[in-house]
């Protein structure tokens, strides 16, 4: 893009916002400057050489534009640099490829390779789906009983000691019901989830009595 007839670029690393096509989405930043009439390219990921290789080119192009009439507005600026592509692309030699060929040349012998086309709508949309129905907390819970919510992984901590309970049910919340020597733990509605005596002094991890690996839903 161009503004006050100097050429102007944007060059960032910000891959997650600027790539135009990674897994078939949009970021913020190039669908804004698309809107304004940008054209936005990214380089190869863990390529910092081809970063370097349009680093240069701005510098080819721009100690050119230092030898031409300053432009009054942006047609002339417009002009003066397609008479750069043209001549880059067409007549220039290039020092980066074999034999000092233009780059048309090079083009021009290359296999073309069709480019990858996004199968649904480039652009991330939200999507409103309804919230989950959530059991309410109990209230006025009996002295023996209390809440408690599992980890990621479906565990809690009792008095230092780690109850496993589901995998499942990872950051739900669970009723503890703690009776003589007996730990009884629940859902909201009331269903066991698990049972165990009180552990032995010394006891750190309890299981849930199911085997290892991976369960199978009911």
């Amino acid at each position: 893009m161009a503004a006050h007839g100097v050429p102007q670029r944007l060059l960032s690393d910000n891959g997650s916002a600027l790539n135009p096509s990674r897994r078939g989405l949009l970021g913020q930043l190039v669908v804004h400057l698309m809107a304004l009439g940008v054209e936005p390219i990214t380089g190869k990921p863990y390529k910092p050489t081809t970063q370097g290789k349009n680093e240069r080119f701005h510098q080819t192009l721009f100690r050119y534009l230092d030898k031409q009439p300053l432009a009054a507005d942006l047609a002339q600026l417009q002009a003066q640099v397609d008479t750069f592509d043209h001549i880059y692309n067409t007549q220039r030699p290039h020092q980066g490829l074999p034999g000092r060929v233009t780059p048309l040349t090079a083009w021009q012998a290359t296999a073309k390779t069709e480019a990858p086309r996004p199968t649904r709508d480039p652009i991330r949309r939200p999507v409103n789906r309804p919230r989950p129905t959530r059991t309410p907390l109990p209230t006025d819970l009996p002295d023996d009983t209390i809440v408690k919510k599992l980890t990621s992984n479906g565990v809690f901590m009792l008095n230092k000691v780690q109850y496993m309970v589901d995998g499942r049910r990872g950051f739900q919340q669970v009723l503890v019901i703690t009776a003589g020597d007996k730990i009884t733990v629940t859902d909201l509605e009331g269903q066991i989830l698990i049972e165990h005596t009180k552990p032995a002094p010394g006891v750190t991890c309890v299981g849930n009595g199911h085997p290892r690996g991976p369960r199978q839903d009911p």
